[in-house]
């Protein structure tokens, strides 16, 4: 068996952050995947999507496309030490 990517309580925080900005936009996850279809012209069902979340496999290339259908952007700031 392969080593996980994302160990489980990093997994977890990452569904958690990316669920709360779906459910705050007014989406459920069957209609984010129907918006994915919709917009981004690729096949995504709700369950697809939430195992990604659930594993930790989504690619950052996703998270970017979903925060800009939701209308967020992600903006890096570098922490003060």
């Amino acid at each position: 068996m392969t080593k996980p990517l994302v160990n489980k309580d990093a997994a977890r925080v990452i569904e958690n952050q990316i669920r709360g900005y779906i459910a705050a936009s007014g989406l459920t996850m069957s209609s984010l995947a129907a918006l994915i279809v919709e917009k981004l012209e690729r096949p995504e069902s709700a369950q697809s999507f939430s195992q990604k979340l659930k594993r930790g496999t989504i690619k950052y290339v996703e998270v970017l496309q979903i925060a800009d259908l939701l209308g967020y952007k992600i903006i890096w700031d570098k922490a003060a030490k």
